[in-house]
């Protein structure tokens, strides 16, 4: 069993600076699981609102919450957006009697319940699946291909992951969408979803995924706004400066889990992915992925001009600004287009991701770095202070 130390810590801190915590992220991403290490499934402070013997004690919301005392949690919270004006009372109570823990597969910008409701008194963390601070470095093959969702990480094989995941985008259309009120046909949404993976890492034009799937500008958009909120997508904003250059206003879009992007894309095995057009791409999602889970910036864009420059990732942590480029490639070199990003954007340090093993110096502010590295869970590694030499190494761990 893979131990989630830092999650756990996370949310226990979150506990006992806030009165209602939100752990969110998509289904099957080991929320349930977390959370059972906090509070016993047998607990009468457990709720798990697809068990109908949960559903009938809360038919009365106040009887059953009010007298709890400890850490209440609530699993599968969408099922019930009406539960969000109760919690704002008890939450309210002084003395605190209880601190609540609600679990959820959609984010708070599509359970706006929650965000209006218990604005003040909420804290949200989202969970990611497995990462490789979690796995280690040598698990980061494996990880890049079957992606992080436990159960395709854990499976026996190659196959055995492979079926996992194609069976959960089917229940996910085809079940848990239904149950979030949403009618969009599971046909027509797989469509969307397979068009996406083909855009994976490309900038986002809403007229033409419209018209290659029949339909308005304003529903693909709403597609896209809808899978991202339910944590299937990531949308990089571009970052516009004052420059004298026309420069890209459109996101770009990524499948936030590779696994689940090589099932749309019908790559079984390492074969398969390496020899498909894809395969960069994929690598740039999955390096990007594990940037932001190990950084955790205040902000987090893409740059880009209609003259070719442009940058994977602009980082900022606090007024500093640092880069990410991303390169499927045995020796990455300095391009022309990471000088104008150092000299247009003022970033104090870029970082080149590769699939290498030695890290080497490019320039005074670009360090090439093999991504294995965001195994060790340290922002350092990416954002090194002025004059830092270049580190070798040699082995996975």
């Amino acid at each position: 069993m893979i131990e989630r130390r830092r999650w756990l810590a996370e949310i226990r801190a979150s506990l006992k600076r806030s009165r209602v915590t939100a752990l969110v992220g998509a289904r099957q991403a080991g929320k349930t699981t977390l959370a059972r290490e906090i509070v016993s499934l047998d607990s009468p402070a457990y709720f798990d609102l697809e068990d109908p013997r949960s559903l009938a004690r809360l038919a009365e919301p106040m009887t059953a919450l009010a007298p709890l005392r400890g850490v209440v949690v609530i699993d599968e919270i969408q099922r019930r957006p009406d539960l969000f004006p109760f919690l704002r009372v008890l939450a309210d109570r002084r003395p605190a009697r209880a601190r609540f823990l609600i679990l959820g597969s959609a984010s708070p910008d599509l359970l706006r319940q929650s965000s209006e409701t218990l604005a003040g008194r909420i804290e949200t963390i989202v969970l990611t699946g497995f990462g490789l601070e979690e796995l280690g470095a040598g698990a980061l093959r494996r990880l890049w291909r079957r992606g992080g969702f436990p159960p395709a990480w854990l499976a026996r094989s190659e196959a055995a992951s492979f079926v996992w995941r194609q069976q959960f985008l089917q229940t996910f259309l085809e079940r848990d969408l239904p149950q979030l009120g949403i009618t969009i046909p599971a046909a027509t949404l797989h469509r969307f979803w397979t068009m996406l993976a083909h855009y994976h890492g490309g900038i986002w034009n809403a007229a033409e995924a419209a018209r290659s799937l029949g339909v308005a500008e304003p529903t693909a958009r709403r597609y896209l706004d809808l899978l991202t909120g339910l944590y299937m997508v990531r949308q990089i904003r571009p970052w516009h400066e004052n420059l004298k250059k026309r420069q890209v206003k459109s996101p770009k879009v990524y499948l936030r889990d590779t696994g689940l992007l090589h099932a749309l894309l019908g790559l079984k095995t390492d074969r398969d992915l390496l020899s498909h057009p894809k395969v960069g791409a994929s690598w740039e999602g999955f390096a990007i992925e594990e940037v932001l889970k190990v950084v955790r910036p205040d902000g987090a864009y893409f740059w880009a001009t209609h003259t070719g420059a442009e940058l994977d990732l602009l980082l900022f942590r606090g007024r500093r600004r640092f880069g990410v480029e991303v390169k499927f490639q045995d020796a990455p070199r300095l391009t022309p287009s990471m000088r104008v990003a150092l000299k247009d954007l003022g970033l104090e340090h870029l970082a080149v991701l590769y699939p290498g093993d030695v890290r080497y110096r490019l320039h005074d502010r670009v360090t090439v770095m093999p991504l294995m590295e965001l195994a060790e869970g340290d922002p350092a590694s990416l954002l090194p202070r002025r004059g830092r030499g270049p580190r070798r190494r040699t082995k996975q761990r």
